[in-house]
């Protein structure tokens, strides 16, 4: 039997955390039940173990009392937070799907994996295990650190990553496409930031031919969880939510999910690659 992987989210939100084993076409499937990923993708089928034995700790950009940047999709307002918690949550069941283990760092009760366009804001996220999210930056910023930190020392000697996702803000005559920042003094931080961005110039060019990708890897020390968090750790832009080219990269829930796909491509090469 496959070793159960799960995503660490507060108590509340598990629910069947015993594995459950389903028969489809005579074939054993392993499964987890999640409620945090919400009612229609909490049943997630273990599809291999890929990656068994690695862990991921999982950061979306704001949450709580701070939703970051804001967007307007005409009278709506798209708030960063949202939409980078769906990006990290769907790249957490991709994980989970393939035997990692996985710990979402910001998580939300009630919101799940959403199929919207408009994400409303709330204000109702916690950090990992359930704390308070503050709204002072730096004591929020330290408040990720210590958790992420706090877990790497109890995995010493097995395969840790730290990725952190956000939604930048600009002018909105500017597009930006997806940028990856590392510790410049880590070399495991600077190839898991190579390696998810090879899988976004790939797909960029399968997909949008017509389009160059001019997203690239930058070192970023200055960066609080770049700078302070133990694993090795990628800090991700997802593009800017004030322009409306941009916007179509958010508001479709398929690419919300080809974001989080694409990143699982990086990773999975990463490990593979170790």
């Amino acid at each position: 039997m496959t070793k159960r992987r799960t995503v660490h989210a507060v108590k509340k939100s598990r629910v069947a955390l015993p594995t459950k084993m389903a028969t489809a076409k005579k074939k054993l499937i392993l499964t987890e039940t999640l409620a945090i990923m919400g009612p229609r993708y909490a049943k997630i089928p273990i599809l291999d173990g890929q990656l068994s034995g690695t862990v991921y700790y999982l950061a979306s950009g704001h949450g709580g009392p701070d939703p970051g940047a804001i967007g307007l999709y005409g009278t709506k307002r798209l708030p960063e937070d949202e939409y980078a918690y769906d990006v990290t949550i769907r790249l957490a069941r991709t994980l989970i799907q393939h035997g990692a283990t996985v710990y979402m760092i910001v998580q939300d009760r009630n919101d799940g994996i959403r199929d919207a366009a408009v994400l409303p804001i709330d204000y109702d996220e916690v950090a990992y295990p359930n704390l308070t999210i503050p709204l002072n930056q730096t004591k929020r910023l330290n408040q990720t650190t210590t958790a992420v930190n706090g877990r790497f020392a109890r995995h010493k000697g097995k395969y840790q990553r730290f990725v952190t996702i956000h939604v930048d803000s600009r002018s909105k005559g500017e597009t930006t496409d997806v940028f990856f920042y590392h510790h410049p003094e880590s070399r495991a931080g600077l190839n898991l930031a190579r390696h998810i961005h090879k899988k976004f110039q790939a797909n960029y060019k399968r997909y949008q031919p017509s389009r160059p990708y001019l997203g690239r890897v930058s070192s970023r020390g200055s960066l609080y969880v770049v700078k302070n968090s133990h694993p090795p750790t990628v800090f991700i832009e997802l593009g800017n939510i004030q322009n409306q080219q941009d916007q179509r990269r958010f508001l479709l829930a398929e690419n919300r999910q080809a974001l989080a796909n694409w990143m699982y491509q990086g990773m999975l090469a990463d490990y593979q690659t170790r």
